[in-house]
C-alpha cells in the first residue's frame, strides 16, 4: 500500500449499536471503493472486519477491526467497532486512534443506545461526527422520522445532507443537498442523475437548514447568508468541513448497504467534509520533565505513537497496532516506551487490512498500521523517539464490573489458567483477573456474560485450557456479641515428661479487626515466658470461625489466670490450651456471621432512578442519596451487600437499556440477618464436605 501525507488520511471509528449495520457499512464501503471483489455478509461469516471465529461463530463483531483503502487521492482508515456493549472496549480503541467517528443509525428501528453512548464518547474526546442511516431499502424504514430522533437526541448540529425521496413507503432517489442533484441506483449500485423530484416545502426547508450552518462557521460566509446571496458549491463544502471539525455540524447521510445506494456519496463525504489526521486535534501529552504539552499531528521527527489496540497470539506473538503523531515509525530506530522508561525493540512494520498484513518500510504521522513482538509494550502505551520522551493522555477503559469464579475441567490446569488469562489481557484492557487469598478461586472479571464466554471460547481455541465458570464465593467473617470467661486446660501424660498448660480466658467483642490480647495475670500463675504461646494459639484458631469455618474478626482475648506445671509446661501445652479455651468460649459468646457490605455509585438517566432504588432495596441495600451528573444522569449512592450484587451488571443494563454504569467497591461488614445466616452455615458445611 502506498503512503500518504497526513493531509490525505482519513481515520473513521465506525461505530453504533449492535446490529445497526456497521459491518456491513464497513464491507459496503470497501466494495464500493475496489478493495475487495466480493461483497461479503455478516451472515455468512465471509466480512473483512469480522474474521475472528468468535465473530464468524455469534455473527456479531466482538473487537475492533482496522481496514485501510484509498478512494479518489485519499486514504481511509476505517475501524471496525463493537456494538455490543459486552465489547464495549472495542470501541473505546476506534475512537482513541480516529478523528472522525462514523455512527451508524438503522432507519427502522432508529436512534439507539449504542449511537448515543457512540456520540457521547465522541464529543467527550473532541472528535468529529457523522451519521449514516441505513437499511433503508427495508421494509417499515422511515428516513425522516430517524432524523427527527437524531435532531432531539443530538441537539442543532444535527444536518442532512444526503436525503431519500419516498413515495408509497419506498424509496425513489437519493437527493444530495449539497449539488441539489437527485440519483437512482441500479442492482450493481452504480448511481445515475435522474430530474429532481417535487418534494415541496421539505427539501427547500432541509437546504435552508444547510446554509445557516454554514453561515455559522465564518463571518464572511455569515455576511454573504444574511444578504441573501447564494454560497457556491466549495464554500457549503468548506463550511460543512470546517463545521464537522469544530463540532458544530454533524451531517446526516443514508442509503443501503446490501443495495449500495448511497454509499457512493458517503465515501465522498468522508473525504470533503471530514477533517484529515494533520487537521485533527492537539493530543495532550507529559513530557519528560513532567510538564503537560499540546502536541500535533506532524510528519516532522521526533517520532511519537500510541499503542491503541494489541492481538497476542501463541504462535505469531504480539502484534500491536499504532497510531503515529509525528514523524515516522521505522525499523531505523528502537522506540523508548514512556511507560516503561525503557526500549522495546520490535520485529517488522506492516499494514493491517483485517486478518491480512502486508510489509511496510514505515508508517507515517496520521497513519495507522502495526509492528511485531514488542515485548513490554501494551495497549494504551506511548512509543517515542529517545529524542524526545512523551507519554500520551488518552481515555480509559471501562472498568470490568461483571465477575465469575473459573475452574479447570482437568486437574493441574491452574498455572496454564493463570498464564493464558495474562497473555488475552494484554489483548483486552477491560478484562480482569485475580487469584483470591481468602477463597482460593481464581477470579476472572469483565464487561458482561458474552464478554466472559468470548473469553473462555479463546481460552479454549489458542492456549488449549478448557474450564468453566461459577459464582464466586463470598467472603464472609465471624465476630461474637457478647462477653464469656472460660478455662482451657490441655493436660496429657506420656511417660517421661508430660504437657501440662492451663489458662483462664476472658473473650469479648471489640471495634477493631485484628486480635487484641492483653493479660492480667497476678502473681505469676503464668509465667510470662508462655503468654505469647497463648497468643500465637488464638492466632491461629481466629482463622476458622466456630459457625461456619469463616475468619473470626473483633475479638479482645484477655489472659486472666492460669497455672503452670515446672517441668511438664511447655509454649506448645500453653498454645494448645489457649485453642481448648476458644473452641470452648466462643460458642458461649453468641457468635453470629458478617457479609461485606459495598459501595455503590450508579449513574443512570433520570427516568430510571426509581426501577435502581427499587433494585438496589430487593437487594438488601440502603439508598444513601441521590445527585444530579453530567449528561443529564443521576448519580445514586447505596450501600449493599456484596453477595447480593453478583447479576447487577446484568439488571443494570436491562432497566436502563445500557445507559447506566456503576462501581461496586467494598467498604466495611455488618452482621448477616438471622434469617439468612443458616444457609451461609450450611453452604459452607457442604463445601467442606
Amino acid at each position: 500500500m502506498r503512503q500518504y501525507l497526513a493531509g490525505k488520511i482519513r481515520n473513521v471509528a465506525v461505530a453504533g449499536h449492535n446490529g445497526a449495520g456497521k459491518t456491513s457499512l464497513c464491507e459496503a464501503l470497501l466494495f464500493k471503493a475496489n478493495a475487495i471483489d466480493r461483497l461479503g455478509k455478516v451472515s455468512d461469516g465471509n466480512t473483512v472486519s469480522d474474521f475472528d471465529p468468535e465473530e464468524i461463530k455469534r455473527k456479531v463483531s466482538v473487537s475492533s477491526a482496522v481496514i485501510p483503502f484509498n478512494w479518489g487521492s485519499a486514504k481511509i482508515n476505517l475501524l471496525d467497532t463493537p456494538g455490543m456493549f459486552d465489547f464495549e472496549g472495542g470501541l473505546y480503541e476506534g475512537v482513541m486512534a480516529a478523528e472522525s467517528v462514523l455512527i451508524t443509525v438503522s432507519g427502522r428501528s432508529g436512534v439507539s443506545v449504542g449511537a448515543e453512548k457512540a456520540y457521547k464518547m465522541a464529543v467527550k474526546n473532541g472528535k468529529s461526527c457523522i451519521f449514516f442511516v441505513s437499511k433503508l431499502d427495508t421494509e417499515h424504514a422511515d428516513f425522516y422520522k430517524v432524523l427527527e430522533g437524531l435532531k432531539a437526541s443530538f441537539g442543532p448540529s444535527v444536518c442532512p445532507v444526503v436525503v431519500p425521496f419516498m413515495n408509497d413507503g419506498k424509496v425513489e432517489c437519493y437527493i444530495n443537498l449539497i449539488d441539489m442533484k437527485a440519483y437512482t441506483y441500479d442492482a450493481q449500485g452504480n448511481a445515475a442523475e435522474v430530474a429532481m423530484p417535487d418534494a415541496g416545502h421539505r427539501i427547500d426547508g432541509l437546504v435552508e437548514a444547510i446554509g445557516e450552518a454554514v453561515a455559522e462557521t465564518d463571518e464572511a460566509l455569515f455576511d454573504k447568508f444574511f444578504s441573501g446571496e447564494k454560497f457556491t458549491r466549495d464554500e457549503i463544502i468548506k463550511g460543512i468541513h470546517d463545521g464537522v471539525k469544530s463540532g458544530s455540524i454533524s451531517p446526516v447521510f443514508c442509503g443501503s448497504t446490501a443495495t449500495l445506494e448511497g454509499v457512493d456519496m458517503l465515501l465522498d463525504a468522508m473525504v470533503d467534509l471530514l477533517p484529515s489526521a494533520w487537521e485533527s486535534i492537539s493530543m495532550t501529552a507529559t513530557d519528560a520533565q513532567g510538564e503537560t504539552v499540546e502536541v500535533k499531528c506532524d510528519d516532522e521527527p521526533p517520532m511519537s505513537a500510541v499503542v491503541f489496540k494489541t492481538i497476542a497470539d501463541p504462535f505469531i506473538g504480539k502484534l500491536s497496532f499504532v497510531k503515529v503523531i509525528t514523524g515516522q515509525l521505522s525499523g531505523d530506530i528502537t522506540p523508548v516506551n514512556a511507560r516503561t522508561g525503557q526500549p522495546d525493540k520490535f520485529g517488522k512494520v506492516i499494514f493491517v487490512t483485517g486478518k491480512k498484513q502486508g510489509d511496510t518500510s514505515y508508517i507515517t504521522a496520521g497513519d495507522i498500521g502495526a509492528v511485531t513482538k514488542l515485548s513490554e509494550t501494551r495497549t494504551g502505551d506511548t512509543l517515542c523517539d529517545p529524542k524526545r520522551i512523551l507519554s500520551y493522555q488518552l481515555p480509559s477503559f471501562p472498568n470490568p464490573t461483571y465477575s465469575m469464579a473459573i475452574k479447570p475441567k482437568a486437574k493441574g490446569d491452574e498455572g496454564k489458567i493463570a498464564s493464558s488469562i495474562q497473555r488475552l489481557m494484554e489483548e483486552d484492557p477491560t478484562l480482569r483477573y485475580e487469584q483470591n487469598p481468602e477463597t482460593k478461586q481464581q477470579l476472572i472479571a469483565g464487561l458482561g456474560e458474552q464478554h466472559l464466554d468470548v473469553v473462555l471460547s479463546k481460552m479454549k481455541q489458542k492456549f488449549g485450557v478448557d474450564v468453566t465458570l461459577e459464582a464466586p464465593k463470598v467472603a464472609y467473617r465471624e465476630t461474637i456479641r457478647k462477653k464469656v470467661q472460660v478455662v482451657g486446660k490441655h493436660k496429657k501424660q506420656t511417660g517421661g515428661h508430660g504437657q501440662f498448660g492451663h489458662v483462664v480466658m476472658e473473650f469479648e467483642p471489640w471495634d477493631g479487626i485484628e486480635l487484641k490480647f492483653e493479660e492480667k495475670v497476678v502473681g505469676g500463675s503464668v509465667p510470662k515466658g508462655y503468654f505469647p504461646a497463648v497468643e500465637k494459639g488464638l492466632q491461629d484458631c481466629i482463622q476458622k470461625g466456630v459457625l461456619a469455618g469463616y475468619p473470626l474478626v473483633g475479638l479482645k482475648a484477655t489472659l486472666l489466670d492460669g497455672s503452670y506445671h515446672p517441668v511438664d509446661s511447655s509454649e506448645m501445652a500453653f498454645k494448645l490450651a489457649a485453642g481448648l479455651a476458644y473452641r470452648d468460649g466462643i460458642p458461649q459468646a453468641s457468635p453470629v456471621i458478617l457479609e461485606p457490605i459495598g459501595n455503590l455509585k450508579v449513574l443512570v438517566p433520570d427516568s430510571n432512578t426509581g426501577d435502581i432504588m427499587g433494585d438496589v432495596n430487593k437487594r438488601r441495600g440502603r439508598v444513601l442519596g441521590m445527585n444530579p451528573d453530567e449528561d443529564g444522569l443521576q448519580l445514586i449512592e447505596a450501600e449493599v451487600p456484596m453477595s447480593e450484587m453478583q447479576d447487577f451488571t446484568t439488571a443494570l443494563r436491562s432497566i436502563t437499556q445500557g445507559r447506566g454504569s456503576y462501581e461496586l467497591n467494598f467498604d466495611h461488614y455488618e452482621q448477616l440477618p438471622p434469617a439468612l445466616q443458616a444457609d451461609v452455615i450450611e453452604a459452607a458445611k457442604s463445601e467442606g464436605e
